[in-house]
This record gives C-alpha cells, sequence and structure tokens, in this order.
C-alpha cells in the first residue's frame, strides 16, 4: 500500500487530496493544528498527527514520528496569503513575519526532514506554490507580500531537489480554486484541482525533478 503524507490537510486542497488519496486506497498521514480538524480526518481513515508548521517544536516532532518511514507523496500544502493589498503598499512587520514563517520558513524546517523518507520509496516531494510566485510569467503586482513568499518558496524547492537524484521534487500551481483562499468566484473546484494535482505527480519522469508544473501537468517557467 503506498503512503502518502499531506501536510496541511484541515481544509481546502489539502483536505481535498487527503481525501482523495484515501478513497483511491492509499495509506494516508495527514497533519492539522486543531484538535478537530485532526478528528475529522482520523474519521475518514487517516492516520493524523497535530502540527503548526510555524512551531519550530512541532516540526522536530514531526520528524521524529515520521523516523524510518517510506513515503511515495509528500505535498507540504500549508499556507496564507496575508494582506489582500492591490498595489505597493508595505507590510507590517507583524504580517510580514506570518507570511514568510509559513509559506517558507516552514519549507525549510520540513523538507530536509522529509526528503529522505521519500528518498526511501523513490517517491514524488512536492510543494503548492501558485503562478503568482512566477517572476516571468507575471502581469500585476496585487498581493505581492504572497507572491514574494511563493517566489521565495520556489526557490527553496529548486535547492531541494539539486540535493537528491531519488527523489522527484516539483512546485505545483493548483490554479485558481473555490478555496476561503480563491474566493467563490474561482474557476476550479477543489476536487479538480486536487485529481489534476494527483494524475501530474503519478505521471512524473526522473527529468522532471526541479520543475513547476500547474496542476493539469503543463510546464511553468519561474
Amino acid at each position: 500500500m503506498p503512503t502518502a503524507l499531506i501536510l496541511g490537510a484541515s481544509r481546502g486542497i489539502g483536505h481535498e487530496l487527503a481525501l482523495q488519496y484515501k478513497a483511491a486506497g492509499w495509506r494516508v498521514i495527514a497533519t492539522a493544528r486543531k484538535a478537530v480538524d485532526l478528528t475529522a480526518l482520523q474519521s475518514m481513515g487517516c492516520e493524523v498527527m497535530p502540527l503548526d508548521v510555524t512551531n519550530i517544536n512541532d516540526c522536530g516532532g514531526l520528524g521524529w514520528r515520521l523516523d524510518d518511514e517510506k513515503i511515495d507523496v509528500a505535498i507540504l500544502n500549508a499556507g496564507v496569503y496575508g494582506p489582500r493589498t492591490t498595489g505597493l503598499q508595505t507590510p507590517h512587520d507583524t504580517q510580514f513575519d506570518e507570511v514568510m514563517h509559513t509559506n517558507v520558513l516552514a519549507a525549510m524546517r520540513i523538507l530536509p526532514m522529509v526528503l529522505p523518507l521519500v528518498e526511501n520509496a523513490g517517491g514524488r516531494l512536492a510543494v503548492i506554490s501558485s503562478m503568482m510566485g512566477s517572476i516571468s510569467e507575471r502581469n500585476g503586482s496585487h498581493g505581492w507580500l504572497y507572491r514574494a513568499s511563493k517566489a521565495a518558496l520556489n526557490s527553496v524547492l529548486k535547492d531541494v531537489s539539486l540535493q537528491t537524484q531519488q527523489a522527484i521534487c516539483v512546485a505545483l500551481h493548483p490554479g485558481w480554486v473555490k478555496t476561503e483562499m480563491g474566493g467563490v468566484g474561482a474557476e476550479l473546484t477543489v476536487e479538480d484541482s486536487a485529481q489534476g494535482i494527483r494524475n501530474t505527480l503519478a505521471g512524473l519522469h526522473a527529468d522532471d525533478n526541479g520543475q513547476f508544473f500547474n496542476y493539469n501537468g503543463s510546464s511553468l517557467s519561474w
């Protein structure tokens, strides 16, 4: 039975990924911050682990709990948007710290711990990024703190990919999805986004390591 690790599965895309992998017969390890979300995930048949990605002790505890696991697919989904700016409004220190700690520092803490477990299975490691983090493809500056954090996350993922020849590491744009972050006017349902992500990960080849993909498998530029 293959194993999927979904980091940030309390709601939205992460929750749907956990649900779909479980329905497909996978063993699913899912993390969330709140007890009520962990209980809900457990009722779905997932193995659950409490994790606040901004808490260094939680991150260290995750590494201890996962010791010696073989992870076929690991997806870092946890993230926040931050202030919804339309121009170049400077974020407050607390806003900057929240977004960068959640979207970037957490990845720098967690991915080095998870990578060997994915290598054990010759598996796939993915971060849920955003096309908004692409420098070459952007045509707007709204949400510029979020954009900066996702560009930094892409950099972290690329560096992780250079440290392995056993795993395939990619950044993924999930599409514009009808979630709390994406809003009701978004184009995709969480079901379609999660299915696309799963299909894309399943179809990866060794030379895809270190690349940036849309949820539907099309290539994106950094």
